[in-house]
């Protein structure tokens, strides 16, 4: 690599009959040193995304590759924020998958915004609290313009989708958090307590039981 990269009329970002480029391919597999000699080429492109719009940065991050992240995020011209054609950001991308680690370094820069939603109006907050991953709510939620109420195009907010799955741990660090109301409905009426009563979630329905639930939601 380093001979092939010393001479000029090697084209670094040239992608390959898959669309993808050395660096991708290199970001995707974890090879720290790999990527390290290709980001020291000037006319490196960081950014060029595969035919579905992931980015080296973003499979990094969806494989769990922190040291090719952070030699990544090193640069001005990588940006953070950049969803893939789904709408998905890194960070979504990567509480929806629990990656605590790649989380941690990705809310550690002032530049990452936390509630940026994906297509379905899906934050990284409400994917990781479907999915019970209790540490990557605890580190969202440690943000303060992390709004815990923010809902997804059904209406259904973090807690909403908490309780219907039966994350007690979940639900106890939403409702710890200042302003998150525990009866608020999705668009169809049902709320919270109305969900974690259907499948019986009888942990949830104790956490949720406050006068201001509304128990009895239109289905």
């Amino acid at each position: 690599m380093r001979l092939l990269l010393c001479r000029d009329d090697v084209d670094p970002n040239r992608v390959g009959w898959d669309g993808l480029t050395p660096l991708w391919m290199a970001a995707y597999r974890g090879y720290e040193g790999v990527v390290r000699i290709l980001l020291g080429r000037s006319d490196i492109n960081p950014n060029k995304a595969d035919f579905s719009g992931g980015t080296p940065l973003t499979l990094a991050a969806r494989e769990g590759h922190e040291g090719v992240m952070k030699l990544l995020l090193s640069r001005d011209d990588v940006d953070p924020n950049k969803p893939d054609i789904g709408g998905r950001t890194l960070l979504c991308q990567a509480a929806r998958q629990g990656c605590e680690g790649v989380v941690k370094l990705l809310l550690g820069r002032d530049d990452v915004i936390p509630d940026k939603p994906n297509k379905h109006g899906e934050t990284p907050l409400n994917r990781a609290s479907c999915a019970g991953y209790e540490g990557v709510v605890k580190l969202l939620l440690r943000r303060d313009d992390a709004d815990p109420n923010k809902p997804d195009e059904g209406g259904r907010t973090p807690l909403w989708w908490a309780a219907c799955n039966g994350h007690e741990g979940v639900v106890k660090l939403l409702l710890g958090r200042e302003g998150v109301n525990p009866g608020e409905p999705n668009i169809r009426g049902m709320t919270p307590l109305w969900w974690a009563t259907k499948n019986g979630h009888t942990g949830v329905m104790a956490l949720l039981q406050t006068p201001t639930s509304t128990t009895h939601s239109a289905a």
